[in-house]
């Protein structure tokens, strides 16, 4: 697969799906450039596009690539150690990203938030609060960098030192709305800010539905937080659905506008949140249940199960390690073990439930 000739196609505004096919055709961009007369014989992809490559074939990739590494973007390819897992499972996946932070395997665990852009004081207090309980458990947190939700969620996860990554609708190198420049600088410290399109892409309004197919694709769950009946944010739920994701929304008032489609997701089998827990328990993370229960304990039983979540460990290694009375441990341990907190294994050791 040639880096290049997919990097030339998507600078020249080739679909992906058209990209695929051309892959079959040639091996590589000086192959693709030697053979003009051939492409207008390629039969299984429209005359339109054929044209549009032809019309481009004088396109300077390597002014184009030196333009990338002066904007400090990075690039992933389909196949790359760190292209997203997750989206090699979608409909239409990319052939390439354009980035900028750092990608990691990690992100295939996140969990992407939106709403509505003009949300609600009860919608932006909803927002706030799962993201920072998702923070708190270092469940990565994806949106879109638009007003209102998307911006409330990374903002969110940045305050708690939690990864975030935004999915542009416009070329990295334009910020988009302009309003949240500082914060797609902030993202990039604590995270990643992606697009699938070519640099010097202006924000056109149907970039957006387009790309909320990755915004969904990327992690494991959808959580929405008010939406219309009628928006992009309902489009990212049914990609999340027709992805296989779990799909949560928060309800709200009947009367209200943008709790409407949220409403109806929750009717049409969306699981509904009314709190944390109930996104928690429907998604796999290595270490969501070791930090909500971290969280729901106190004192000495904290202490004891943070100890077993480092190491299995018997009464008398707590005991020696905690420097706390045997007594006290077998006390604690038979009330974990009552929760559901702990297991006791072979050995007389304990481990996490």
């Amino acid at each position: 697969m040639s880096k290049k000739l997919i990097l030339f196609l998507n600078a020249v505004g080739i679909s992906n799906n058209n990209m695929r096919k051309l892959l079959e055709s040639f091996e590589n961009l000086k192959e693709l450039k030697q053979n003009k007369d051939f492409i207008l014989d390629i039969k299984n992809i429209d005359k339109r596009t054929l044209n549009k490559i032809i019309k481009n074939l004088n396109f300077d990739i390597d002014k184009y690539i030196e333009k990338i590494k002066n904007s400090s973007v990075k690039l992933t390819f389909y196949g790359d150690e760190n292209f997203p897992i997750n989206l090699y499972d979608i409909e239409d996946y990319p052939m390439m990203l354009y980035y900028k932070g750092n990608l990691k395997n990690e992100d295939s665990k996140g969990i992407s938030i939106v709403g509505a852009r003009k949300c609600t004081n009860y919608g932006a207090w909803a927002c706030s609060k799962i993201s920072e309980e998702l923070s708190k458990c270092k469940i990565p947190i994806i949106s879109g960098m638009a007003s209102g939700i998307d911006k409330i969620s990374h903002e969110i996860s940045i305050k708690n030192n939690n990864r975030t990554i935004a999915v542009l609708g416009s070329g990295l190198d334009v910020i988009y709305p302009q309003t949240n420049h500082d914060l797609y600088y902030d993202i990039i410290q604590n995270g990643a800010v992606i697009s699938e399109f070519p640099l010097g892409t202006k924000p056109y309004p149907y970039n957006f539905p387009y790309r909320n197919r990755i915004i969904s694709g990327i992690g494991q769950g959808v959580v929405v937080i008010e939406a219309m009946e009628k928006s992009g944010t309902l489009i990212t739920a049914n990609y999340g659905a027709e992805q296989g994701k779990e799909v949560f929304a928060v309800p709200g008032n009947i009367n209200s506008l943008y709790s409407k489609g949220t409403n109806l997701l929750i009717r049409d089998g969306a699981k509904i949140v009314a709190s944390v827990e109930d996104i928690l328990e429907e998604i796999e993370y290595d270490t969501v249940k070791e930090n909500l229960v971290s969280k729901q304990l106190e004192g000495i039983s904290k202490l004891i199960y943070e100890e077993i979540c480092k190491n299995n460990s018997s009464a008398d290694e707590l005991s020696n390690i905690l420097n706390i009375k045997i007594d006290e441990i077998n006390v604690i341990l038979t009330i974990l073990e009552l929760n559901g907190y702990i297991i006791e294994t072979n050995g007389g050791k304990f481990s996490p439930n």
